[in-house]
């Protein structure tokens, strides 16, 4: 399966899906880790977590994916949110949250 493949059926077949450096236990940026507590400010407690660090082809494919050159992103049901400082501004205008609201429990 080639990267750009793997990458849409990751966000497609997940509700929630963010690719960052490092995991959400340990992540390895700033930008990363201010995501992560975005999500959880946002109640999102399960979503799936791509450590791009593990895998250059994800690493670069992901840019690709979304013409977006930074990481974090945040796919939220298969759609490109942004990044860290979108997903700040989204969070502080009260969007972010409304994007999680027929969430039940995105796993």
């Amino acid at each position: 399966m080639d990267v750009q493949q793997l990458i849409k059926e990751q966000v497609t077949n997940n509700p929630v899906v963010l690719y960052m450096k490092g995991t959400p236990q340990f992540p390895q940026c700033g930008f990363s880790a201010v995501t992560v507590q975005i999500l959880k400010a946002c109640g999102v407690s399960g979503f799936l977590s791509v450590n791009v660090l593990e895998n250059a082809e994800i690493r670069n494919g992901i840019k690709e994916y979304a013409n977006w050159p930074t990481i974090p992103q945040l796919y939220v049901h298969g759609e490109f949110i942004g990044g860290c400082d979108i997903m700040r501004e989204m969070y502080e205008e009260g969007e972010l949250q409304k994007l999680f609201e027929g969430l039940i429990d995105p796993v």
